[in-house]
């Protein structure tokens, strides 16, 4: 027969087993209720226009998409080295589960990052360096670059085309040298001559190299920087200008011809997704015109029909992959066969560009 001692330690046995079930209820239930919490680092400001701002535009869409199931955070006009750094270990330590780098010159920061946080997950914009938490992604902006290449070379009379561009990276070069394939395909003998800002962001910089490159006898301003600068001063010189990463339409309202726009939105969805359903895994994500990712704004009046119907065509094909942007001969500027008749660049050929193709002029020194 049990003693009334028994049965009370058994009561008391049951009662902590509860109460240790429902503590533990409570916790799932909090970490269920948690919003999965992702950074985005940008190198700009995030403005109105420029490359940061089109990482915005893709962190609202997700935004938007998820709503309570994520917590966004950015930080903006982050410099590259140390201060990339100290940031992305701060947004680490303040909680976040994914971060996303987005500039050339976070690639050595955020691999460090990852080696150093192996349970956070780093999603790195134009990179090389991948491994078990640290995903690459990019767009194929070279599709756009090529067409606006088309309706520069169309809309030139001097033949003398100016490219305002940041550094000598791989993704700088590769865009050079595909607007100069559009460019040539419609005007043989016109020539790009490319001035460098050596910064993502100068405002000044990229007004005196654009006032250079139209005193040297540009009639066309194209431009791989951040600010307006250069669409704004082509405007007030009354020349040409092709925009880049947003639409600057607004910016040169009388000469801008077009731009070339990133829709950086389905990707973070895509990988905030994937993530989420904890089937998130490294990969190097790489979308073009086919899935939306770079497309051209609405193109200027002054633009002839013949030269829209001929963007659109290409468009078309570039689109459904009928039509390579470096689909050979290729010579490289110093006349050198580079692409023979008949070849294509793999994906690591363009990964690894460091060379002119020939039309282009301008100091080349690759970082």
């Amino acid at each position: 027969m049990r003693s009334r001692f028994a049965g009370a330690s058994m009561r008391k046995v049951f009662l902590l087993i509860a109460t240790t079930l429902i503590a533990q209820l409570s916790l799932n239930v909090q970490a269920q209720t948690e919003p999965f919490k992702v950074a985005f680092v940008y190198v700009g400001p995030v403005g109105d226009s420029g490359w940061s701002k089109s990482h915005d535009l893709g962190r609202e869409h997700v935004e938007r998409v998820f709503g309570d199931r994520i917590q966004t955070n950015f930080v903006e006009s982050v410099p590259t080295g140390r201060g990339a750094s100290d940031t992305i270990d701060r947004l680490v330590n303040e909680g976040h589960d994914m971060v996303f780098t987005t500039s050339w010159g976070y690639m050595i920061p955020t691999d460090r990052a990852a080696q150093n946080h192996p349970n956070v997950l780093f999603e790195h914009a134009t990179g090389i360096r991948r491994g078990d938490n640290l995903s690459t992604y990019a767009n194929r902006a070279y599709q756009g670059r090529y067409l606006a290449g088309v309706a520069a070379g169309s809309m030139s009379k001097s033949g003398v085309i100016g490219y305002v561009a940041a550094h000598p990276v791989v993704e700088i070069i590769r865009g050079i040298n595909a607007f100069t394939l559009g460019v040539r395909s419609v005007n043989p003998d016109a020539q790009v001559q490319v001035e460098w800002t050596r910064s993502w962001y100068d405002p000044k910089t990229e007004r005196q190299l654009t006032n250079t490159l139209i005193n040297q006898g540009a009639d066309v301003i194209a431009q791989h920087t951040d600010s307006p600068a250069p669409i704004q001063t082509a405007e007030r010189r009354g020349v040409y200008s092709i925009g880049y990463h947003t639409d600057m339409s607004r910016f040169a309202p009388e000469h801008h011809l077009l731009s070339i726009v990133h829709d950086w939105g389905a990707v973070y969805e895509q990988r905030i997704q994937a993530a989420l359903d904890q089937r998130w895994q490294s990969a190097d994500v790489w979308q073009g015109m086919d899935s939306g990712a770079v497309n051209l704004t609405q193109i200027h009046s002054q633009v002839p029909e013949a030269v829209r119907q001929r963007l659109e065509n290409e468009q078309a094909a570039l689109s459904a992959g009928a039509q390579k942007v470096f689909a050979g001969p290729i010579n490289n500027h110093r006349g050198r066969t580079k692409v023979r008749e008949g070849h294509v660049l793999s994906d690591l050929d363009l990964m690894h560009m460091d060379w002119f193709v020939e039309g282009v002029k301008g100091q080349l020194r690759t970082l």
